[in-house]
């Protein structure tokens, strides 16, 4: 029996990429560090993979390393937004050195 039609041996919508069988490697509100590898093919976003996950943030652009909380989990993707960046994100204000003077005392 094994082949059905229209979904190969594996049945169902087995197109590669992530499967959503398994439970999503992140959760709403937890934060995680990443890798912006790419951009969204909307370009309105960068792309992000955690365990072969795919996550969108928007306000980055390949090669940012972002701290991101996730905001909402799909079926096989995930959408987070910027809590802290690297040095080499634009997308922020740029950092000023640590000779000028605090408010700290």
């Amino acid at each position: 029996m094994g082949y059905r039609r229209g979904g190969g041996y594996r049945g169902g919508r087995g197109y590669g990429g992530f499967r959503s069988s398994r439970p999503a490697p992140v959760e709403i509100g937890k934060e995680y560090e990443v890798d912006i590898t790419e951009m969204s093919r909307r370009g309105d976003a960068g792309v992000a993979k955690i365990e072969g996950f795919v996550i969108f943030v928007a306000n980055t652009k390949p090669k940012d390393h972002v701290k991101i909380t996730i905001t909402k989990v799909g079926s096989g993707y995930a959408v987070g937004e910027v809590v802290k960046s690297g040095a080499s994100t634009t997308s922020e204000t740029p950092v000023t050195p640590a000779t000028t003077e605090t408010d700290e005392e």
